[in-house]
């Protein structure tokens, strides 16, 4: 019985993941690319990484060489982005088409579908190297199936479980807003809504975590300017252990982005409980159902994003209702179904290996 054990172990499909992967660094937001990594390893795949390295042209030339060194790689899974860090998908797929690899394609960020068009040789290139392309939503897997590629659906995996949470009845003027401090996620109109809120609620608070790319300091200014500095916390990029504490500690998650494909940081709040108030941007409202799993607002409005808030703080039954859709929702990215829908798919790839 354990040599049969040990001959399976050997023809598991082996896995390598090439992506940004600098969650190891400390300090930065770890990609889904790491975050499937290591749930597959610790699932006993065979798992291979590229790359931890900061600079850009290093990091590509350090994929480079690891896809032309990993002995035994049965797929590739290969993240795609728009701008600059598409160049990484070209690369990778060239190179593991000419080993012959098994392609696969995970598609992420909200700006791929206005990218793609405006270099479409380059995408479809990319494209028809592929033997299975996956994004993690219908918003992102629509806009190529127009194109006519098949694109399978696969949602992302939140990072880990946020632990044991009590059904919520009521919402406390606690927000939490969690993102990187850029313009595509509009930081300093989430501090103008949560200005408006502490007008009517005295004793509001809000925490905005993640890593400053270009924006903290303006958007402290703000808080500053809007009399409600000392009521906004920023504790930097937030870790497992410091999200798990934010999530208990706050009721409402506000997300303002202007450009957004399936955030990860809302599916993980959702299944926490919190009840996100998102904008109607990109791949949202494909996921966030208004009323049911969430409320949508309109980008940049912070006059509508503080009158969502206060309704969920007046209205007991309707926050209560909206926190368990939202749970109900986050369920399908947790690790047993994800780990599911990925073993389906690389079946189908790998009908020679071992996938589960």
């Amino acid at each position: 019985m354990s040599g049969v054990v040990r001959r399976s172990e050997r023809q598991r499909a082996s896995l390598g993941f090439i992506g940004i992967h600098a969650g190891v660094r400390g300090g930065q937001a770890v990609s889904q690319s790491e975050i499937l990594a290591d749930r597959f390893s610790r699932d006993r795949y065979p798992v291979r990484q590229a790359s931890t390295i900061r600079n850009p042209v290093l990091r590509t030339l350090h994929q480079l060489v690891s896809i032309l060194s990993w002995r035994r790689v049965d797929a590739l899974v290969i993240d795609v982005f728009s701008g600059r860090s598409f160049r990484m998908a070209e690369v990778a797929t060239g190179v593991g088409r000419l080993r012959g690899l098994r392609l696969v394609l995970f598609l992420h960020g909200g700006n791929l579908p206005e990218f793609a068009p405006a270099h479409r040789r380059r995408v479809e290139r990319v494209f028809r190297r592929a033997d299975l392309i996956l994004a993690p939503s219908e918003f992102l897997a629509g806009t190529f199936r127009r194109w006519g590629h098949d694109v399978r659906i696969i949602p992302n995996l939140v990072e880990s479980d946020p632990g044991p949470t009590a059904l919520r009845e009521r919402a406390r003027p606690r927000v939490l807003w969690m993102r990187t401090f850029h313009e595509h996620y509009d930081p300093i109109t989430a501090v103008r809504a949560f200005a408006r809120v502490a007008e009517q609620h005295p004793d509001s608070r809000m925490t905005m975590g993640g890593a400053d790319h270009g924006l903290l300091d303006a958007t402290k200014d703000a808080a500053r300017q809007l009399g409600v500095a000392d009521r906004i916390s920023f504790p930097g990029y937030l870790d497992t252990e410091s999200k798990r504490t934010a999530f208990a500690e706050h009721d409402i998650f506000l997300n303002t982005n202007l450009v957004d494909n399936m955030p990860v940081s809302l599916v993980e709040a959702s299944g926490a409980g919190l009840v996100p108030v998102a904008t109607n941007v990109g791949g949202i409202p494909a996921v966030v159902v208004d009323g049911c799993n969430g409320v949508l607002v309109e980008p940049g409005d912070d006059v509508s994003i503080a009158t969502a808030v206060m309704e969920l703080l007046e209205d007991r039954e309707r926050y209560a209702a909206i926190s368990a859709g939202a749970r109900e929702f986050a369920a399908s990215s947790t690790w047993p179904e994800v780990r599911r829908r990925w073993e389906e798919e690389l079946s189908l790839l790998l009908p020679g290996s071992v996938v589960r």
